[in-house]
């Protein structure tokens, strides 16, 4: 049977430009990371399970928020920024367009072409306002005006993601149970099953980027339930 090439198939790379995969990873990560963290530092310190539930209750409201409202400022601004910068690229088009249609053969020609081909590319390119604008905007900025994220997307999936990952080291505690060790092996599997899950995007191994999630976030609680646990001592 012979293989149909992926330039003949509809959409054969995945969606790059939706601006919810980097957010919705590190929303999870991170909401994963900081409860554990939270848990194991206040646990570490010998509080009630109520106060640690309070704890991990506020950590997943105040973690979910920022993160949302981090995403949507840190996208929006980032994408002004690209406007800014095609709107630059605008005003040269329409007042230098020789010397544009110049600097985008050179670069052509850096790259191989032949500067007859180049020029004639590049002259061809000019007579096309708006095709003009796109091509100089990706060889010279490298972007394409036309698929920025959405600052919306971002915020919504960081939100959301972040809210499930905060969430997983609580539900023992929710179910009635009191063992901070539970709570943190629950946590340690959302860890690892986080890791392997994003690996389906990034075509890594799932037992390696699992594993590597699983890795951080251990030091992480290591570490707060270290302070947790010598602040408690202190004020005991």
């Amino acid at each position: 049977m012979t293989e149909t090439p992926a330039a003949l198939r509809e959409a054969h790379h995945a969606d790059v430009a939706g601006g919810w995969l980097r957010p919705a990873v590190f929303g999870a990560m991170d909401g994963l990371v900081t409860n554990i963290a939270l848990i194991a530092g206040v646990g570490g310190g010998g509080v009630s399970p109520r106060s640690v539930v309070l704890t991990g209750a506020a950590g997943l409201v105040a973690g979910a928020i920022s993160m949302g409202l981090g995403e949507y400022t840190s996208v929006r601004s980032s994408n002004e920024q690209v406007a800014a910068e095609v709107a630059k690229e605008r005003r040269e088009l329409e007042r230098h367009p020789e010397a544009e249609a110049r600097e985008l053969a050179a670069a052509w020609v850096a790259r191989g072409l032949p500067r007859d081909l180049a020029m004639q590319v590049a002259e061809a390119v000019r007579r096309n306002p708006e095709e003009a604008l796109r091509v100089h905007v990706r060889e010279e900025l490298g972007i394409d005006p036309d698929e920025q994220p959405s600052p919306w997307a971002a915020a919504v999936s960081s939100f959301l993601c972040f809210s499930v990952g905060a969430l997983v080291p609580l539900i023992t505690y929710l179910l009635g149970f009191t063992s901070l060790w539970l709570a943190l092996g629950v946590g340690g599997v959302g860890l690892f099953v986080a890791g392997a899950v994003v690996a389906r995007f990034t075509k890594r191994p799932w037992w390696s980027s699992g594993l590597r999630q699983f890795l951080l976030g251990t030091l992480a609680a290591a570490a707060t339930y270290l302070v947790g646990a010598l602040i408690g001592v202190q004020a005991g």
